[in-house]
């Protein structure tokens, strides 16, 4: 036994002396004789110059954040000064990065088993250059000897504390140039303090009654416990440029960052980038993985769409805009989710609220989310269509629409449809709209696909009745490919023209089928190859020139006023079924039935050349003291139209029965559009169709 004892002392004896030996060699070594090996292996090991130009020094202190007995351990504090790190050779400044004094603690034990824990890093008098050029190079990004071994040793880091500071970013490949100092503030601030002051100062710069339409309590950033203990202790701000647009901003932090705990860190910030305008306030978690992003965010500006070079998000023209929200996010090397949830604002007047969310590390980003609108004015939706905001009259009166064209020339923008994927449901609920516009609700599903717009299905309330369909534009092929197809159903004549006295009393409706398909990058290069159909039906409706005129239809404005004059004329029923293909459109069908006479139209409309090419031809029913007037012929183009009487013998004024006789075959295909109505009147076009169905035709046989 006491051999045993003698041993285990010795043992014992040995260790004391090698911690005595290990602590007087830590105190008292000359650690300067180290630098040029350190400065060597740390430059081997990163690829770029390494140098302590200072001091380089040791001591033993505590490690208050350990628990039980360790924490009157003393470990091992290691103080560096005047740190360089130099920039690659392309870099336009020597230097990456500049320290006054870099400060670690190392936790002993750990080294026995190739664990380098560093709970404890202290930066002083720090200045950071990041630059990237054009060819996208970027001197953050370290590059090891491509012949080094894996390491066998670990490392961990705990916190980060940080002094005085400047930040220089040259960007080329974003053209963003900032330069950014971060000072200490003289008194910390609170997080609860900070987050209540920040709320209200964002609230008030971005402006629209934010606060009135967003529920603040959804918005809310990182409420825990932990959060409420950490405060702002340092102040930052920036100054320069972002893509040609000058930017500045400014926001505070906490002081002590760690890097792999759950402890969160404090963060707020306010960028003005043009104008557009950006403000968070929340905490940031585990930055080494971004674990968690937790704050309330607000977006406005003149645009949405000049969010795109910001974010990397396709967003539509917008008029002025500003919301309120919650953002979260884990980003990753491999891929990040951003969520912007709970989020309410205005665009324009409107009301705007939803979820989003952004997934990247596939082929290309996607979006994903729902929006939703209580109260959307129509005005806002312009942008949307194309457009002028009264915000941005000029940007649109600069446009060159050739005299001679009628269809608009303005070319979509497609370039974007490539950089990102969405599936977006919209829905609004009420449409606010001038008086003269039917449309009442709207709601669609947004999807985009490697370049593929879908919007399927697509719902309108209009007039009493509904659009339904779906649209597609495939920008994977140039011209861009586009698909319409479109059902119309129930469309109530006297909302769909509510200042017509005439129409106020009508029952009537309209209900309609479009199919069309075609490739172009303007609304004159789809429609000037455009293949499909267009099948319409009005019945007990009313016509003029008047109203013609009011609604824009100069072609058919001059037809009615050479048919009828300048009085109102009751239909019966009006049917039209157009075939195209490669934008010339063939009328199968086209009738226009009143208590007087039926008129036939024929002929083709070219939307290749916006050229007419048709003839109107009225049957008058029974014996009339005044007969309608001579069939017409209409030419032209769509902005200069050519109408005038047909040369030749007239048609024989009884005869409409035998002409109409060949459009049975039409008029069977028209009869799919009947769908059941409100009152008899509804009827009537189902009677006119039967009744051309089975028109004895030329031959005198039955159709």
């Amino acid at each position: 036994m006491r051999l045993g004892y003698k041993i285990l002392a010795w043992i014992v004896g040995v260790l004391l002396v090698l911690v005595v030996a290990l602590i007087l060699f830590v105190a008292f070594f000359d650690w300067n004789r180290l630098k040029p090996t350190i400065d060597d292996k740390v430059s081997a090991a990163i690829g770029r110059s390494f140098v302590i130009n200072g001091d380089l020094s040791a001591a033993w202190q505590r490690e208050p954040s350990e628990p039980g007995l360790r924490r009157w351990l003393p470990w091992p504090t290691f103080t560096a000064r005047d740190i360089h790190i130099g920039n690659p050779a392309w870099a336009r400044q020597s230097q990456f990065v500049k320290l006054d004094a870099l400060q670690i603690r190392i936790s002993p034990l750990p080294l026995l088993f190739h664990h380098a824990y560093i709970p404890y890093v202290q930066l002083s008098g720090w200045n950071v250059d990041l630059e990237r050029n054009s060819q996208g190079q970027s001197n953050w990004q370290l590059n090891r000897p491509q012949n080094a071994q894996p390491s066998n040793w670990k490392l961990s880091l705990g916190t980060i504390a940080f002094g005085k500071g400047d930040i220089s970013v040259d960007d080329a490949k974003t053209r963003i140039n900032l330069q950014i100092a971060v000072t200490p503030l003289q008194q910390a601030i609170p997080y609860d303090q900070l987050v209540a002051q920040a709320t209200s100062e964002s609230r008030a710069d971005v402006g629209h009654n934010v606060a009135k339409v967003v529920n603040g309590q959804k918005t809310t950033p990182d409420t825990s416990e932990q959060a409420k203990r950490t405060a702002y202790q340092f102040a930052w701000s920036a100054t320069g440029s972002y893509q040609g647009a000058p930017v500045d901003g400014s926001g505070k932090t906490g002081a002590i960052l760690a890097l792999e705990t759950t402890q969160p860190f404090p963060v707020q910030a306010r960028l003005h980038l043009g104008d557009s305008k950006i403000a968070l306030v929340g905490t940031l978690t585990n930055p080494m993985h971004l674990a968690a992003l937790n704050l309330r965010v607000w977006f406005a500006g003149s645009s949405m769409a000049k969010l795109y070079p910001i974010l990397g998000i396709t967003l539509p023209d917008t008029p002025p805009y500003a919301t309120e929200g919650h953002l979260s996010a884990e980003l990753h090397a491999q891929g990040s989710r951003y969520s912007y949830r709970d989020f309410k604002g205005r665009v324009g007047e409107s009301d705007l609220g939803g979820n989003l969310q952004v997934v990247t590390g596939g082929p290309r980003m996607k979006l994903t989310g729902d929006l939703h609108s209580q109260l959307l004015r129509f005005a806002d939706l312009g942008p949307l269509v194309g457009a002028p905001s009264p915000e941005q009259p000029q940007q649109h009166a600069n446009k060159q629409q050739p005299k001679e064209k009628a269809l608009p020339v303005e070319q979509f923008h497609t370039n974007r449809l490539h950089t990102m994927d969405a599936d977006v449901t919209f829905d609004a609920g009420h449409i606010e709209r001038p008086g003269t516009l039917p449309i009442d609700a709207l709601s669609t599903r947004i999807r985009l696909d490697d370049g593929v717009l879908k919007l399927d299905p697509l719902r309108a309330e209009v007039a009493g009745g509904t659009i339904e369909g779906n649209l597609s534009a495939d920008s994977n092929t140039q011209p861009m490919r586009t698909g319409i197809d479109l059902r119309a159903r129930h469309l109530q004549l006297k909302r769909m023209f509510p200042t017509v006295q005439s129409m106020q009393s009508s029952f009537g409706e309209i209900n309609g089928d479009v199919t069309l398909n075609g490739t172009g990058s303007s609304v004159s290069g789809l429609l000037s190859n455009a293949t499909g159909e267009v099948k319409l039906l009005m019945n007990n409706g009313a016509i003029s020139k008047t109203l013609l005129e009011a609604a824009g239809l100069n072609v058919a404005n001059v037809v009615v006023e050479k048919l009828f004059g300048d009085k109102t004329i009751k239909i019966n029923c009006a049917a039209t079924d157009l075939t195209g293909n490669n934008g010339l459109f063939t009328s199968r069908l086209f009738v226009l039935d009143t208590s007087d006479a039926t008129v036939n139209v024929t002929g083709t409309i070219n939307f290749g050349n916006e050229h007419l090419d048709m003839d109107v031809v009225p049957h008058t029913k029974g014996l009339r003291v005044f007969s309608l007037r001579s069939p017409l012929y209409v030419k032209g183009t769509f902005k200069d139209p050519d109408v005038g009487v047909q040369p030749g013998p007239l048609i024989l004024r009884g005869g409409g029965a035998v002409a109409l006789g060949v459009l049975a075959a039409p008029a069977a295909a028209l009869l799919a559009l009947i769908v059941p109505s409100h009152g008899q009147e509804a009827n009537q076009c189902q009677q006119v169709l039967q009744q051309m169905r089975h028109s004895p035709g030329p031959s005198g046989g039955k159709k």
